[in-house]
């Protein structure tokens, strides 16, 4: 009798969590990107809840008008911030496009032809008949190479339809702008009047669970914030040591530029080392781009390794799950997905271990973690 109503918990338990892994996926898929605008401004007014209520305190000014400073100021500094990292993108991008043909024509061609020189030398010895096949194979490949040199060195024209297209959903992405900034204002001075009638339209149970998981998910967000900086750090440090070696000017502001950029989880450290070790190829220095790539290829594999060793402790889960949800999550997800599954996860993990849900049994997790430990 006992193992029977064990079962039917367990399996009321499954499908309450597959229930809510679906319509989490539908919210995510289909419903975030509508709700967007709005998710980004609780968001924003959440983290300027405690500055909007210091300052008003030590200014004895009025919450609201505290509140719609902070906001400005928040989105002005977002706003400068982004457009001058546009402006240095744009700017270093076009000058290396701009570089392209006129490093062909200084490397890369005489290094192809003093190679088909030295191999015409090969099969004249060999065989004279094949040294007009060879020639318009020359030609041939050298016609393609300079081709494909041009097509980048003018890829700035073709960036005028990808303008154009960015123009005609400007008005859309302007009109989401302007909702997610008004919804700052309005939430950010109305807070906690828009937060206990929420709470209000709960009822007590569900009011509980709310507060409990928005408490573990904010404490588990900062700890995944300090994860990420550490994982910085150590970039950093393998960064500094490896430039270093390798000899290259300002290596510790160098490495912390690149540290900082690996934060980002589409680019990370390949989208500085990758063009780098490229550029430098081009250059005709064959040493100093090996030795990037080399570099480049150590972060890589130290990274893959301590990222979720690391994550996984601070959230609670092993380094296998915490790798495969990174994987399925930025699969399904894209980069919301990539930090959202693991801590969705490690929510389920511990709900189940204040009894909230019953999934498992918490001692089989303890066995786990011993034996891992072990």
């Amino acid at each position: 009798m006992v193992s029977t109503e064990k079962k039917k918990k367990f399996i009321i338990d499954v499908t309450y969590l597959a229930l809510i892994l679906v319509l989490g996926y539908l919210l995510l898929q289909y419903a975030l990107p509508l709700l967007l605008p709005f998710v980004l401004a609780f968001l924003i007014a959440y983290v300027l809840r405690r500055p909007i209520r210091f300052l008003s305190r030590v200014l004895h000014a009025p919450k609201g008008l505290v509140a719609v400073l902070l906001v400005v100021l928040t989105y002005g500094t977002i706003g400068l911030l982004l457009a001058l990292a546009g402006i240095r993108i744009t700017a270093t991008i076009t000058s290396v496009v701009q570089q392209i043909p006129s490093l062909y024509s200084a490397y890369i061609l005489p290094e192809l032809t003093d190679f088909f020189a030295w191999l015409e030398e090969l099969l004249a010895k060999l065989d004279p008949s094949l040294m007009s096949a060879l020639q318009e194979l020359q030609s041939q490949l050298l016609n393609m190479l300079w081709q494909l040199v041009s097509s980048l060195s003018v890829v700035l024209v073709g960036g005028v339809s990808i303008a154009t297209s960015f123009a005609t959903s400007l008005p859309g992405f302007l009109i989401r702008l302007l909702l997610m900034v008004i919804s700052t204002f309005f939430i950010a001075v109305d807070y906690q009047k828009i937060v206990r009638f929420c709470l209000g339209c709960l009822q007590g149970s569900t009011r509980n669970l709310v507060l409990q998981v928005k408490a573990y998910v904010v404490g588990t967000l900062f700890v995944c914030i300090r994860s990420y900086a550490l994982i910085m750090s150590i970039t950093f440090v393998e960064l500094s040591v490896g430039l270093t070696l390798i000899g290259v000017n300002r290596a510790i502001l160098v490495a912390l530029l690149i540290a900082i950029f690996d934060i980002l989880p589409v680019l990370g450290t390949g989208g500085i080392m990758i063009p780098w070790v490229i550029l430098s190829a081009l250059g005709g220095d064959l040493p100093h781009a090996f030795a990037l790539l080399v570099l480049y290829v150590i972060i890589t594999v130290i990274r893959n390794i301590i990222e979720p060793r690391i994550v996984g402790a601070q959230i609670g889960l092993h380094p296998v799950l915490t790798l495969m949800s990174m994987f399925v999550g930025n699969h399904l997800f894209g980069i919301v997905g990539l930090f959202g599954l693991p801590i969705l996860l490690s929510l389920l993990r511990y709900l189940n271990d204040n009894g909230t849900i019953s999934l498992f049994p918490a001692s089989a997790l303890g066995r786990a973690d011993t034996e891992t430990s072990q």
